[in-house]
């Protein structure tokens, strides 16, 4: 099985949303499924000017390389921002050329601390992912309450939140 990149989907330091990747990341391992994370606090703070209509730097580009053009599997961590997915993640999606995504695979999860785990953000980024031809898997798992849910340790209070994950995980190495 090829590796599978988890991308946390905010720039935002010390977010739910990279707590629930190293869980993400964390269960992969336990599968012995070769991952890594990329986070989006890592991309370049002017990307959106700087990364944009041709023009590329050499640190992006190998960001590129690394995590996208040489792998075939994603899961995104999105958090809901506004009723939606981060504009960080759209300023990265538009930052590498369609031709990357295409004929890939990918899962989305969904964090949000209201009621509906960022349900109407992966459906809209779904309509991106498409254009883009990347094949989405059926099961989007919406994370609710996260901030009842998380402990203060990283972890999930409540194992059925744990198992949804890893259920999820394994419908998408099957995928």
């Amino acid at each position: 099985m090829e590796k599978i990149i988890v991308l946390s989907c905010t720039n935002r330091p010390k977010s739910y949303t990279s707590q629930v990747s190293k869980i993400y990341s964390e269960l992969l391992r336990t599968k012995n499924v070769d991952q890594e994370i990329l986070s989006l606090e890592n991309i370049p703070k002017d990307s959106a000017f700087s990364e944009t209509f041709g023009n590329r730097s050499e640190e992006f580009e190998k960001t590129i390389e690394k995590y996208i053009r040489s792998q075939k599997r994603f899961i995104f961590i999105i958090p809901e921002y506004n009723g939606s997915f981060p504009g960080i993640l759209k300023v990265f999606l538009d930052c590498v050329h369609p031709r990357e995504w295409a004929d890939k695979k990918v899962c989305l999860v969904g964090v949000s601390s209201g009621r509906g785990g960022n349900i109407r953000g992966m459906e809209h980024i779904t309509g991106v992912l498409h254009y883009l031809k990347l094949h989405t898997y059926h099961n989007k798992l919406p994370i609710s309450l996260i901030d009842k849910i998380m402990g203060a340790d990283g972890k999930f209070v409540h194992p059925e939140q744990l198992k949804a994950c890893e259920n999820q995980i394994d419908g998408f190495l099957k995928f």
